[in-house]
């Protein structure tokens, strides 16, 4: 690949970043935190494009002004037409325009059911602290599951508790509450699952929805790993907007 064509490949990736980094498409990738050095990368992709693409045209320019006045001092030459780099290489901006072009979704209800819940990996005590004001108590759907399977529901009580996430499938085939957990970037997504019972939602999968609901004993295996599923007694649900920062 000739050193115009990489320099194009870089400007468009860099491109690319900086555009997912300035909207919110960048959380589909990577934890919020990341956002500085996403920008940061963007720019000397970008910087390192511009000046390898002015390097090579004053590279060009200053050949062409002293010129060949020879034949045998251009020896690669094909009739005059020079050195072709095979085309096949430009064929590298392909997924690079698919990335500025096309906004891929956030992991789902298919990733939650081909992996296995998060919790067969998470090392928790039993020391929670108080869960946060109000009635009902927002939290989020790992902290939830780490109360109800770490400290068996001792520090959730009888109070309600509000979970936002996705529907998922069960390993009953009935509707579970999911949410992806992100250590670094979308590679490392994990899910966390959490039955629902009582007043299951009546959705389809990937539907966002908003449960209110209270401590649950029931339990149940994950059939990916064999990890401790816990659930919640579901009291009232609604259907939401899937939020700007759709992993935990």
């Amino acid at each position: 690949m000739s050193r115009q064509a990489q320099a194009v490949v870089m400007l468009l990736l860099g491109g690319a970043v900086l555009r997912a980094s300035f909207t919110d498409m960048y959380l589909r990738y990577v934890k919020e935190g990341l956002r500085p050095f996403l920008i940061a990368a963007g720019v000397l992709l970008v910087a390192a494009a511009v000046m390898t693409l002015w390097y090579d045209l004053r590279h060009r320019g200053h050949d062409g002004a002293h010129g060949h006045d020879h034949g045998h001092d251009t020896p690669n030459d094909d009739d005059g037409h020079g050195h072709h780099e095979p085309r096949v290489g430009w064929l590298l901006i392909l997924p690079v325009l698919g990335l500025l072009l096309v906004a891929p979704p956030a992991l789902g209800a298919f990733s939650a059911d081909q992996s296995g819940s998060i919790l067969a990996s998470t090392q928790q005590d039993s020391d929670f602290r108080p869960l946060p004001e109000g009635d009902p108590a927002k939290i989020t759907v790992l902290e939830y599951a780490s109360r109800a399977v770490f400290d068996e529901g001792k520090s959730l009580g009888d109070r309600r508790v509000q979970l936002t996430g996705f529907i998922a499938t069960g390993p009953d085939g009935k509707p579970m509450l999911a949410r992806i957990i992100l250590s670094c970037c979308a590679a490392d997504g994990r899910p966390i699952k959490v039955g629902l019972s009582g007043d299951v939602p009546a959705v389809a999968t990937d539907t966002w929805v908003e449960v209110v609901g209270t401590y649950s004993p029931q339990t149940a295996k994950d059939p990916v790993n064999d990890a401790t599923l816990p659930y919640l007694e579901v009291g009232s649900w609604k259907q939401v907007p899937a939020p700007k920062q759709q992993y935990e």
